[in-house]
């Protein structure tokens, strides 16, 4: 339970300011995010399959 109260008040952090943000800023700064997000999924996945070999 006090998962979720932690991921609604960070959601609300998170989705509260971009409401407020012109397109021009949020979009260019949600792909930077997703591109890191990206590559910390495939360095994780690299790690794993050489801590299992």
């Amino acid at each position: 339970m006090i998962f979720l109260v932690a991921a609604f008040l960070l959601l609300g952090v998170l989705v509260g300011p971009p409401a407020q943000l012109p397109p021009e800023v949020t979009v260019p700064a949600a792909a930077v995010i997703s591109a890191w997000l990206l590559v910390f999924t495939a360095r994780e996945r690299i790690r794993r399959h050489r801590q299992r070999s």
